[in-house]
């Protein structure tokens, strides 16, 4: 017998949803887990809003399952501890980013990667171990394994720093996978949103000359005088690697063109129809064409760390719960700069 949301779980929580494909989100009751063990309990203070947020509540991917309550950069203060957590304790500020769950025991999860585990769970439109699904973080309260907490640097501001736990790590992880984290390497980011401009301040934090690449010619001026990046114009054979953030459709082969022998074009947006490519530029300059995605557990808080040491944090506009369709459409037109943070704690208030 299917349990209704709020019966699933024995602690009642409650957020906003969407219901359907019109996307709409409005207030929701449903239930969290107890806090056993390993699990912590978080007060959510602030939840980013993500483009990936976007695509559920509208099911562009067509995999959705409703209702869907969004939300993984979430930052919060714990508000209780299972018997056996050591990781943190009540009333510290921590993050759940885009993963609350994994085996724990396959090759990926042996070697800190639990974002390739085959059983990874989710934070949210995901199923959790014990066959219930799991809800994000447009919601007052959410338990998750202390494994997939991350610890707060103490500089870390928690409204401008919680678009990390996913922009953050999906820029941040490209860069030292494909060793385009040192001093001097020429990286090029395609579109200057809510990815791009992160991917902008952790190149220039690693000493990187950084070339935007947009087709929106008025965010020159921002990228010059507010990001310091060193051009708007990209030239042939000249960067060592690209950094393609773009989520709608767009033609890849103009940015290979850009790359020196032996460059990297790294796909961090979710395109929605296949990409056409010709293997010429390929095989002519031993080019590379990669995917990525968000890192694991022991990079993100790697991640978090070196950004609070360097001062990085999200460009955003802190909104309240009841203005989040608004904000979502908004976001469908780009029409932010450059991250929406949901003020949580401030503005969540039952129905």
């Amino acid at each position: 017998m299917v349990k209704a949301p709020e019966e699933e779980h024995p602690v009642k929580a409650f957020g906003w949803a969407a219901r359907d494909n019109s996307g709409v989100l409005a207030p929701f009751h449903f239930s969290r887990r107890e806090t056993v063990e390993k699990n912590v309990k978080l007060k959510i203070l602030y939840c980013g809003v993500c483009h990936s947020d976007l695509h559920s509540v509208k099911n562009e991917t067509g995999k959705v399952t409703y209702p869907v309550l969004p939300g993984h950069e979430i930052a919060g203060i714990v508000a209780e501890v299972g018997s056996k957590v050591t990781k943190v304790k009540v009333g510290d500020k921590v993050g759940i980013g885009c993963m609350a769950g994994s085996c724990r025991s396959c090759e990926n999860c042996a070697n800190d990667l639990e974002n390739h585990c085959p059983k990874m769970v989710l934070t949210y439109r995901s199923k959790y171990f014990d066959g219930t699904p799991t809800y994000g973080g447009y919601s007052d309260i959410i338990v998750c394994d202390e494994h997939f907490i991350i610890c707060w640097p103490e500089n870390m501001p928690l409204d401008a720093g919680c678009p990390l736990l996913c922009a953050g790590i999906t820029t941040y992880s490209p860069m030292k996978y494909f060793r385009l984290d040192k001093p001097g390497i020429h990286l090029g980011v395609v579109g200057l949103g809510g990815l791009g401009h992160v991917a902008v301040k952790f190149a220039k934090a690693f000493g990187a000359k950084v070339t935007v690449i947009s087709t929106a010619p008025h965010k020159k001026e921002e990228a010059i005088k507010n990001l310091g990046v060193d051009s708007f114009l990209a030239a042939a054979n000249t960067m060592d690697g690209i950094l393609d953030t773009v989520s709608a459709h767009h033609p890849i082969q103009p940015l290979l063109n850009l790359l020196k022998s032996n460059g990297k074009l790294i796909i961090l947006g979710v395109i929605p129809k296949p990409l056409e490519l010709h293997v010429f530029p390929l095989l002519s300059a031993r080019k590379m064409v990669a995917g990525s995605g968000i890192g694991g557990m022991k990079e993100t808080q790697e991640m978090l760390d070196f950004a609070a040491k360097h001062n990085i944090t999200a460009d955003v506009e802190v909104i309240g719960m009841d203005y989040i369709n608004q904000a979502m459409e908004r976001l469908e037109k780009a029409d932010v700069k450059y991250r929406f943070i949901i003020n949580i704690a401030g503005t969540l208030k039952d129905a």
